[in-house]
């Protein structure tokens, strides 16, 4: 417990030492403008700064991301409430009770509970991710090549089938995201698959282009086909959150930070199905049920409570099991073996000191966010007013030159502008994003325990379900596949014919 505090104040010195500061106000800064444009989403902001972080050193690089992420999903809140339109797919909650106050005259003060709510989520995640990812990271050395194999197939399995929509397409985007991982030199022996004797594609695609494709470029393509929009709030009354605004809903609180955290921990759920489930769960235990989607503080409360919880959520499996919890989890873990840090089970063993430092950043990144929520909200208003035609080509040239920046290669353009078209087609058809993701993040971390567990146990399968961790992941991944079934659930959740 010594060593855990110790470790604490230490990652607080690091994080709040030189200009560390700095960087957390530009960062939470630009997260919160990006998350609160319509088409920009918190995972293009972390992929596109990922591109500009690489002559940082990895701690300024991490605490610009996390600064990004979380900043990224508060700002969505913003359009959300004033214009009717989630800046971020996770915002789409706070749109229910958040545009009914702004039309009500009170968008002042459904931005000062989305503040407060954000501020208190995010705080409530860290205090959980400080407390258990350490003691988790632990439990997690017992996981060998047979586990890890299990828990990839979990975290795309239960992505594809809880994200939301027809289970089918969710299964089809997280085992196109397999196959795209599965492209280049195998592990062990550097056999090239499907590069078809092509010297780049023997060298596989690069995940950050990928990505940057897939959510900015599909994302320009996008919006160059919507339409456009335009503001509907323009006076703002305060946006000081209220106290009783607080201690009367804190068991609201309290269960949207806990199921956030929780949904966040979940491999490819991600901070849309957070804020759905605490809305959700809220709504449930209404006394004041016939307010909700009418304007109801404590709807709005929960919605941002929850989505910001998921946040510090999403960041434990990627320290403890380098499984990321949500889309831009993904893309943080991504950055940080960019940067040479090596997130999974070893961490608590060989850099224990960085999951503290990580708490310091969430902390900070928190506490910007409450300020820049409580002073910049004119500015922010302003910035809601720019067109977002005149700014997606702005967004394509840095997706182009994030592309190319990573290893100067221009292949990686034309992969980006490729899963940039797959990723609008996708869209189109509706097919969800986050099993795609999840499928081309954990696809190397499958493919590389399935072949080292195969070479250890001399070819034979028995291992993956006869050792006691893998039997239970296995037993889970296959109940999640199960329970996706149409009609499957609702038949498990009927009662048994009363006898006689």
């Amino acid at each position: 417990m010594l060593d855990a505090l110790n470790n604490l104040v230490g990652g607080f010195a690091h994080v709040l030492s030189g200009g560390a500061v700095f960087h957390a106000f530009w960062a939470t800064l630009v997260g919160i403008i990006v998350g609160a444009l319509p088409g920009l989403t918190a995972t293009m902001g972390v992929a596109l700064l990922t591109t500009l972080t690489f002559g940082m050193g990895h701690d300024v690089a991490m605490l610009v991301l996390v600064c990004v992420y979380v900043g990224a999903i508060y700002g969505g809140s913003r359009s959300a409430i004033l214009l009717n339109i989630p800046g971020t797919p996770a915002s789409a909650a706070s749109t229910l009770d958040g545009f009914p106050l702004a039309r009500q005259g009170l968008a002042g003060r459904a931005m000062g509970i989305s503040t407060s709510g954000s501020w208190l989520g995010t705080l409530f995640g860290t205090m959980i991710l400080a407390l258990f990812a350490p003691s988790f990271g632990e439990f997690a050395l017992q996981f060998g090549s047979y586990e890890m194999f299990w828990v990839a197939m979990f975290g795309i399995v239960i992505a594809g089938s809880l994200s939301g929509g027809d289970p089918l397409k969710g299964y089809i985007a997280g085992f196109l995201g397999l196959f795209v991982a599965t492209i280049g030199q195998e592990t062990n022996h550097a056999y090239a698959r499907f590069a078809f004797g092509n010297a780049d594609l023997a060298g596989g695609l690069g995940l950050l282009p990928v990505l940057v494709g897939v959510f900015g470029v599909a994302e320009v393509l996008s919006s160059m086909r919507g339409q456009a929009v335009k503001a509907v709030a323009s006076k703002i009354d305060s946006v000081i959150p209220r106290i009783a605004d607080v201690t009367k809903h804190w068991k609201t609180i309290l269960r949207s930070g806990a199921l956030g955290t929780f949904i966040g921990a979940m491999p490819g759920l991600g901070e849309d199905i957070a804020a759905w489930t605490s809305y959700a769960a809220a709504k449930r235990a209404s006394k004041e049920r016939e307010k909700f989607g009418k304007g109801s503080i404590e709807g709005l409360m929960a919605a941002e409570t929850g989505e910001s919880a998921c946040v510090p959520g999403a960041i434990i499996p990627v320290l403890t099991l380098a499984v990321p919890g949500s889309a831009p989890a993904a893309v943080l873990m991504a950055a940080m073996m960019i940067h040479g840090l090596n997130p999974g089970p070893m961490l608590a063993i060989t850099a224990p000191e960085f999951i503290y430092q990580i708490v310091a950043m969430l902390v900070v990144a928190d506490m910007v966010k409450m300020v820049y929520g409580l002073v910049l909200v004119r500015p922010l208003l302003w910035i809601l007013l720019i067109p977002r035609e005149r700014l997606m080509p702005i967004v394509f040239v840095l997706c182009t030159v994030g592309a190319f920046a990573i290893t100067s290669r221009l292949f990686d353009i034309w992969v980006m502008l490729g899963a940039g078209l797959v990723g609008f087609i996708l869209r189109e058809l509706r097919f969800p994003m986050a099993p795609l993701v999840l499928g081309i993040v954990l696809g190397d971390l499958l493919d590389k325990n399935l072949l080292r567990g195969l070479v250890l146990s001399g070819g034979d399968v028995t291992p993956f379900f006869t050792r006691p961790i893998s039997m239970g992941l296995c037993g889970l991944t296959l109940l999640a596949a199960l329970w996706s079934i149409p009609g499957l659930a609702n038949l498990l959740r009927r009662r048994k014919p009363s006898p006689g």
